[in-house]
C-alpha cells in the first residue's frame, strides 16, 4: 500500500486542526494594552497546543518517512491519533476561556495523554508490517521521552485539582522535551542511507 495518501490526509486534518484553534480566538474589543489583558489565557493555550500539533505533525512525518510501506492496519491506529489530535481544538478553547479552572485544565491533559498512547499504537501498527519491523525498530529504540510523556501528562492531569501552574508546567515540559524533532529516526535513516 502506499503512504503518500496517508500523510497527505494527515496532513490535511492537521492543518485543519491548526485553523480550527486560531478561528477559535476572538478579536478583542478595544485598541489598547488593556484590551488584551483578559485574553492571555486564550492566547497561551493556543500557543501550547500549536506547539503540540506542530511536534506531531513533524514525528508523524519523521515516522512515516522511516517506513517502506503500509498496510490497512495502519490506518486506523493513524485515524485514532487523528481523533484524539482533533479534540486539541475543543480542550484548548475550553481551558483558555475558562482561565486554566482545574477541570479543563485536567480534560486538556486528557486529551494529550491519550494522544500519546495513540502515537505508541500507531508506532507499534508499523513496526508489525514486515520490512519495516528492523528498521523502524531500531531507529525507535528504547524511546524513554514516548514512556516519560503519559507518566507526567497522568501526574500533571492529577496536579490540575491540586495547583494549576504546576499541571501547566508539566505539559509545558512535555512540549520541550518533545520541540525538538525526534532524531532516532532521522540518524538512523543518514547512518543506514535510506
Amino acid at each position: 500500500m502506499n503512504k503518500t495518501r496517508l500523510e497527505a490526509f494527515s496532513d490535511g486534518v492537521i492543518a485543519i486542526i491548526i485553523t480550527i484553534m486560531v478561528l477559535e480566538m476572538k478579536v478583542p474589543h478595544g485598541a489598547d494594552w488593556e484590551a488584551l489583558k483578559p485574553l492571555w489565557p486564550v492566547l497561551l493555550s493556543y500557543v501550547l497546543s500549536f506547539v503540540y500539533v506542530g511536534i506531531y505533525w513533524n514525528n508523524h512525518h519523521h515516522l512515516l518517512h522511516a517506513v517502506h510501506k503500509i498496510n490497512g492496519g495502519v490506518l486506523w491506529p493513524n485515524l485514532h491519533l487523528l481523533f484524539w489530535l482533533s479534540l486539541l481544538p475543543f480542550a484548548t478553547g475550553w481551558m483558555g476561556e475558562n482561565h486554566f479552572a482545574p477541570l479543563p485544565v485536567a480534560v486538556y491533559g486528557g486529551v494529550l495523554v491519550m494522544a500519546a498512547l495513540a502515537w505508541v499504537v500507531l508506532q507499534r501498527a508499523l513496526t508489525c508490517i514486515p520490512g519495516n519491523n528492523t528498521a523502524l525498530a531500531q531507529a525507535l529504540g528504547r524511546d524513554w521521552k514516548g514512556k516519560l510523556s503519559p507518566v507526567v501528562y497522568i501526574a500533571s492531569i492529577a496536579l490540575a485539582f491540586v495547583h494549576v501552574g504546576l499541571s501547566l508546567a508539566g505539559y509545558a515540559v512535555v512540549a520541550l522535551l518533545w520541540l525538538i524533532p525526534d532524531r532516532r529516526i532521522e540518524h538512523h535513516l543518514n547512518s543506514h542511507g535510506e
